[in-house]
């Protein structure tokens, strides 16, 4: 639903830029939907695999070096930047963002790495080690590692998210997590003050757009504009003011500021609900498989989806600085959506797992 639904806004809030760049209005419309064709493809891959298929080691590890070699391959010359982030590369007409496909293979990688040490303490009974988690450490701090190189802030953010819910739900030391916690913070902060243009941003949220309302606040005062334009009720799909070239990225990072101007509070609260009904579904059953790898599975997909969901609201909302992170199934963009999309196929994969759901399968 939100994948369709993202199709019609995408198309609503792109039609006059693609005109304005001497395109055809519905440009982005049908790449979106060739990108989205293509992850619906990819979601029922991975909804017909076993879960067991998701715990053979070879296969994981080497789709998972596949995707750590394409990260790389973004300081190489097929690297893009994109408003200061070289975080994509292009390969002809294609373009891709690697680090989209690293997020769900890390949701995968990390639980499956923390089972086998799991597995190796249950059979013999030895107390934690730091040196045994040397494997699914490594696999993490690279992938972040990379990824902060590329200066992508966000990306960085949701995959420090999902590791730390990885390691949360293993038998790693809580004392050890508490203390890999504090050492992400004070990374992320030493980061954060070290980049004018960051701090600047992060300035413009909390003490107010006064002095850069034509630069550093201009996109983040005109997603308020939509949103206050939207009213309750919004102004119809399709006649939105900002998307006439006011508002950066109206079909990207902020098309939710674009769905309150046209469906208003009561569109943006149900876009909101959906994110909230999806996390709540998916932790539920996440809590009550009693096959640990599909529990770690589900929830780091779930720190992902609507993590990043609620992140982007509120930097759409002004509540958080803008970070360029997209909407999972809504936003513009095809390597996020494709993702997204896969990663839906494999939760539900994991789902399957789960006893009374098989036997409920099973029935009908």
């Amino acid at each position: 639903a939100l994948t369709l639904f993202g199709l019609v806004m995408v198309f609503s809030s792109s039609s006059v830029s693609m005109v304005a760049a001497g395109a055809s209005p519905w440009a982005q419309l049908v790449s979106q939907m060739v990108f989205a064709l293509i992850g619906f493809v990819f979601m029922a891959i991975g909804w017909f695999l076993p879960l067991r298929a998701y715990e053979l080691p070879r296969i994981v590890y080497g789709l998972y070096g596949v995707c750590m070699v394409m990260q790389l391959l973004t300081f190489s010359p097929l690297g893009v930047e994109v408003y200061g982030n070289r975080g994509w590369i292009k390969l002809g007409p294609i373009q891709l963002q690697p680090a989209e496909s690293l997020k769900l293979m890390l949701c995968i990688v990390l639980p499956l790495a923390l089972q086998h040490v799991q597995a190796a303490h249950r059979r013999g009974g030895a107390r934690p080690n730091l040196k045994d988690y040397r494997l699914p450490l490594a696999l993490f701090v690279a992938a972040v590692g990379l990824v902060i190189c590329g200066k992508d802030l966000g990306t960085c953010m949701i995959l420090v998210f999902i590791g730390l819910v990885a390691f949360a739900t293993s038998d790693f030391p809580k004392k050890w997590l508490a203390g890999g916690g504090l050492a992400a913070v004070v990374f992320i902060t030493v980061f954060v003050v070290t980049s004018g243009n960051r701090m600047s941003r992060i300035l413009a949220t909390y003490r107010g757009c006064e002095d850069g309302a034509q630069t550093v606040c201009y996109q983040s005062t005109h997603a308020r504009y939509a949103i206050a334009s939207g009213g309750m009720f919004g102004v119809g799909i399709g006649n939105s003011r900002e998307k006439w070239n006011y508002l950066p990225a109206a079909h990207n990072d902020f098309i939710y500021a674009i769905i309150c101007e046209e469906l208003g509070f009561v569109g943006g609260l149900l876009v909101l609900l959906l994110f909230v009904v999806i996390g709540w579904c998916m932790l539920v059953v996440a809590v009550k498989t009693p096959n640990r790898f599909a529990s770690s599975l589900i929830m780091c997909m779930t720190i992902w989806i609507v993590g990043q969901a609620l992140v982007n609201i509120a930097v759409v909302l002004g509540l958080l600085p803008v970070m360029g992170l997209p909407m999972p199934f809504v936003s513009a963009g095809g390597t996020s959506l494709i993702m997204c999309l896969a990663a839906a196929g494999v939760c539900m994969s994991a789902m399957r797992s789960q006893p009374q759901i098989h036997a409920e399968r099973a029935k009908a």
